[in-house]
């Protein structure tokens, strides 16, 4: 029997992907990352939130430098291409992803982590960049969503020195958005993704698919897309509904 290394179930709208490589850290390789894929390509019509986790004390920690394989140039550049193209996946699939984070969150976990939309971590949630120790250099997409979080000069030092940082560190610096007890993280995601799955569907696709772009434009450009994206959104039959109801609270105070 094939050992499944990504396990996946749906329920209320919500479809939660769940790493399962616990004896290697949920190490990836080259299996895991198509399995990955196949999962997001799976997701069940109808989802309005994924859930990212990690199976055991870890979510992922990085590269599995066991199945390391020699390529020449271009086939490193490919296979750097391919992580891109299924992380992209997650970040603009137009779709909200939740992480919830524990333990090792190193290297490509970290690239993993950081297309997600929303992170959760736990207290002995520990982040890393140990490439530089390795020899090698991140292909995963830090270089353009890890930097954009913690700032280029942060990511260099830390791919220099290969510091941890603890999820105290990480939260101050974006790493994460929530920090919650032990154990907790799966609970806090399930929590946000119920949360999440309430609003209007078009929506959620316009804030997870529009904001990482329009950071990337000129300030003239984003805002022009801006009011592109608000025409397509605002003029949803849906809105109209949802307006319709807030104003019948008017005066009922800010809802959670």
């Amino acid at each position: 029997m094939t050992e499944q290394i990504v396990k996946t179930s749906s329920e209320d709208g919500i479809y939660t992907i769940t790493l399962a490589r616990p004896a290697k850290r949920n190490a990836i390789s080259d299996r895991l990352l198509a399995a990955l894929e196949a999962a997001l390509v799976a997701t069940p019509e109808g989802t309005r939130a994924i859930i990212l986790a990690g199976e055991g004390e870890h979510f992922c920690a990085g590269l599995d430098l066991s199945e390391h394989q020699h390529r020449e140039p271009f086939g490193v550049m490919l296979h750097s291409q391919s992580w891109h193209r299924i992380f992209a996946r997650i970040q603009n699939g137009g779709i909200p992803v939740i992480a919830a984070l524990q333990g090792a969150v190193i290297g490509g976990g970290l690239e993993l982590a950081t297309a997600t939309h929303i992170r959760i971590a736990e207290p002995n949630t520990i982040y890393q960049l140990p490439e530089g120790r390795h020899g090698i250099y991140v292909g995963g997409g830090a270089s353009v969503r890890v930097a954009k979080i913690i700032g280029a000069g942060r990511m260099c030092e830390m791919m220099l020195t290969g510091r941890i940082l603890d999820a105290e560190e990480g939260q101050r610096l974006g790493l994460s958005h929530y920090l919650v007890g032990a154990g907790e993280s799966l609970a806090k995601a399930q929590q946000l993704a119920r949360r999440v799955a309430e609003n209007a569907p078009m929506a959620n696709w316009a804030m997870v698919t529009a904001i990482a772009r329009i950071d990337n434009m000129a300030s003239d450009d984003g805002f022009f897309v801006e009011s592109l994206t608000a025409a397509v959104v605002q003029t949803n039959p849906e809105i109209a509904e949802r307006i319709g109801e807030f104003l019948k609270r008017k005066g009922q105070g800010a809802r959670q």
